[in-house]
């Protein structure tokens, strides 16, 4: 019998399903930390929110950051895949000039995740749990600005990812794509510099960041159509 999900597509088909699954967990988690809970510790008393840290919210950095961490590895293997198939000059095609915008942003998030927000979440649980530490508080507001430009983020790395096949730039022959992945490149590491050492700007309200990851897309979009 020949089955075709043990075929060269089926591998390539399971590996974005899998992608897909791990990535809708680690999203989904991703806005409800941020339009959900986030919302609601700012409403709730002290003790509500202390028992949330030390029960609820372990559980769902567990399935946070593994999720971040399935959905990197499954895209990773995607990109290496797909340049091993069709060449990878696909890479300076429409399709790889926008897979790739999104491919650095969600690696941005991906490491965001793992070296920001859950070393420093780490600190606060454990300090709701009883053991003190004098920079909880700042550990938290680090994990929340982090938190934050994930949610920016993750609105373009989404257009991106669905532009890719069904959005197709008109690209020039002779378009020069250094030039392109320095404007690209400048802006997002600009903005992950934020994540690191700045601040949450107009990111602090849930409609802020919204709005902000809209106009990021367009910034990004129009750069695309110019210097392409």
């Amino acid at each position: 019998m020949n089955l075709p999900l043990f075929s060269t597509e089926g591998f390539e088909f399971s590996l974005r399903w899998f992608h897909y699954l791990a990535g809708i967990t680690w999203i989904g988690l991703l806005y409800y930390f941020n339009f959900v809970q986030g919302e609601w510790f700012k409403e709730t008393d002290a003790s509500a929110k202390g028992a949330a840290v030390q029960k609820l919210v372990p559980r769902a950095l567990w399935w946070f950051r593994w999720g971040a961490m399935f959905t990197f590895i499954t895209g990773v293997s995607i990109l290496m895949n797909k340049g091993h198939m069709a060449g990878f000059e696909v890479y300076t095609s429409s399709w790889g000039i926008f897979i790739l915008t999104g491919a650095l942003l969600g690696t941005f998030m991906f490491l965001n995740v793992w070296m920001i927000i859950w070393p420093n979440q780490q600190i606060v649980i454990a300090a709701a749990n009883g053991k003190k530490h004098p920079n909880a508080a700042a550990c938290g507001a680090k994990a929340a600005l982090a938190s934050r430009t994930n949610t920016l983020f993750s609105i373009p790395m989404l257009f991106f990812m669905g532009a890719a096949s069904h959005l197709p730039l008109n690209v020039d022959y002779d378009y020069n794509g250094w030039a392109l992945s320095g404007v690209l490149g400048a802006i997002i590491c600009g903005l992950q510099l934020n994540a690191v050492c700045g601040k949450p700007g107009p990111m602090a309200s849930v409609r802020g960041v919204i709005t902000s990851g809209f106009v990021l897309i367009a910034v990004l979009y129009l750069a695309m159509e110019a210097l392409t």
